[in-house]
This record gives C-alpha cells, structure tokens and sequence, in this order.
C-alpha cells in the first residue's frame, strides 16, 4: 500500500481531531486520500473520547486503507481539542504540518493557497475566516461575535493575527519543536499556538478560504457565548505563562 517507513520524512502530513465523527470521517478520508495519492504522505486522525462508534470505523477504516503512498494512522489522546492537536503534531513525520478538522471545513484552499505561497516560506499559514478575500456567508450576529473575539485577543495578548482559530498548514520541524510548550487543552490551542509564533517574531500568514455549504449555518447562541467566556480566563493564563517565559 506504499506505507512509508517510520523513519522516513514525509512531505506532508494531515491532523485530523475525530471525536463524534462517524458521520464525516469517512467521507473525509477518501477525500483526503484522492487528493494526497501517491505524495508520501500521512493522515493522522486522534481520536479524543468519542461517545459513538468512531473509535470501531476509524480501526476498519485504516485495516481497508488502500490509497498509495499515503499512510492512515490512527491515535488517540485524551478528550479535547487541544489534546488532540498536540498529540497529532507530535507524532507527525511531514515537513509541512496541516491542522484541520473532521470535516475540512474548507476542503483545500488552504493547501491550494500555502503551496502557491510556498510551504517552505513561512512556519504558520492560516486558511483564514477574517480575510478579506474569503467567502464565509455568515450571520450578523457571528460577524459581530468574531469582531468581539478579535478585539479580546488584542488587549488581552497584542495579538496582530486576525483568526488563529482557522485551519493550519505548519512548517513540521518548528511545529513538533514548539508543541511541547502548549498547553491549551481545548480549542485556545491554535490560539496559543499563534501566540508563540508572534513572539518569536514568526507572524502567520493568512490566506483566504471559503466555507463549505454545510457549515453555513448560524449554529448555537449560547454555546457562542459560552466559549467567548472561557477564551477570556483562557487568554490571561496564556498570557501570564508565555510572556514570563519570553521576558515581556
């Protein structure tokens, strides 16, 4: 099947965080497979304490894989976003790092858009919902949350990049040198995964992308509020771990 040997580097490899995902993984593993066929290549899904059967489909799924020379491997790590980011970054061989989700949310302009720029250019590209140039047909009251969530990070961190919450194509050997000082266990690890690259003075590039249809939806209010709630307490115990450890 073109596997490749544990040792070798890869070009690329995905991070897919999979937890309820048995609705979408699958799908997204033959895309991932026919777009990545023959790139020497790894799929890395971390599976993080799902309640439905995704840990059994993701075990048949990688018995029956047959895209060539690219690998399917599957992990596990504890619940949360942020565990599952870490584990997956650690673990990865490919020079370029992409983070993304159970269900690419923007297939692959990310991808598209980091190789015209150039994988090796920059360590942090990010497919990004607040560029100008992406097409995220979204709700009033989301486009003012997200304005609200931008302005937090920069009192709070001085942070310059507009959406370190999107999709991530890293540089592999600065990504798993970074990983080990993250500590975010939900979804402020790419947030603080910016944070790091801003004050190393690697700032993050971003690259327009578009939603896809099915992620147009104005989705849960409260929830919205919820997470704007802990990105607060989240943002200040980044800030005091980092910046003591950075000097500023």
């Amino acid at each position: 099947m073109g596997t490749p040997e544990p040792t070798d580097q890869l070009a690329l490899s995905y991070v897919i965080p999979a937890y309820n995902s048995s609705d979408a993984i699958e799908a997204t593993l033959k895309e991932l497979g026919d777009r990545l066929h023959g790139t020497h290549s790894e799929i890395l899904v971390v599976e993080n304490g799902s309640t439905d059967d995704s840990p059994e489909l993701l075990a048949k799924l990688q018995r029956e894989w047959q895209f060539e020379g690219v690998e399917l491997r599957v992990l596990t790590s504890e619940k949360g976003l942020g565990h599952a980011l870490k584990k997956g970054i650690g673990s990865s061989r490919g020079s370029s790092v992409v983070l993304s989700a159970d269900d690419l949310p923007f297939g692959f302009d990310d991808l598209d858009e980091a190789q015209k720029i150039g994988l090796n250019k920059h360590k942090v590209i990010i497919g990004s919902k607040a560029h100008p140039k992406s097409d995220m047909d979204r709700t009033l009251l989301r486009a003012v949350l997200s304005t609200g969530f931008l302005v937090l990070r920069w009192l709070i961190l001085g942070m310059k990049t507009r959406d370190p919450q999107g999709t991530f194509v890293l540089d592999g050997t600065w990504a798993r040198g970074v990983v080990g000082k993250l500590t975010a266990p939900g979804f402020l690890l790419t947030t603080e995964l910016v944070y790091l690259a801003e004050l190393e003075g690697n700032h993050p590039v971003e690259v327009p992308v578009k939603l896809r249809r099915i992620h147009t939806g104005a989705g849960s209010t409260i929830r919205v509020f919820h997470d704007a709630y802990s990105m607060g307490i989240g943002l200040f115990k980044i800030r005091k771990l980092h910046r003591k450890t950075h000097g500023r």
